[in-house]
């Protein structure tokens, strides 16, 4: 017996590479939504992982880096903060 494949149908499944907690640890918003320093959401708010494995949004850290009290440490683990390339 000889089997001969005439089609072929492939299906897959996609998903945003968001990470499991699916909230700012600074200002607790949804990533799918905004930081509230920006007006419209996914447009200029993107997201920044560290090598300590959190994530923010971009406005939320750099804002939480400017302030001295911080002293360049992550808010959730207080490691000295290292963007992951």
């Amino acid at each position: 017996m000889k089997l001969t494949i005439t089609d072929w149908w492939s299906v897959a499944g996609w998903k945003w590479d968001v990470p499991d907690d699916d909230v700012c640890g600074i200002c607790r918003a949804p990533f799918d939504a905004c930081c509230p320093q920006c007006k419209i959401p996914g447009d200029d708010c993107p997201l920044i992982w560290g090598e300590c494995t959190h994530v923010f949004h971009m406005h939320c850290l750099l804002k939480w880096l400017e302030a001295e009290s911080s002293q360049q440490q992550c808010p959730m683990d207080r490691r000295v903060w290292v963007t992951a390339s």
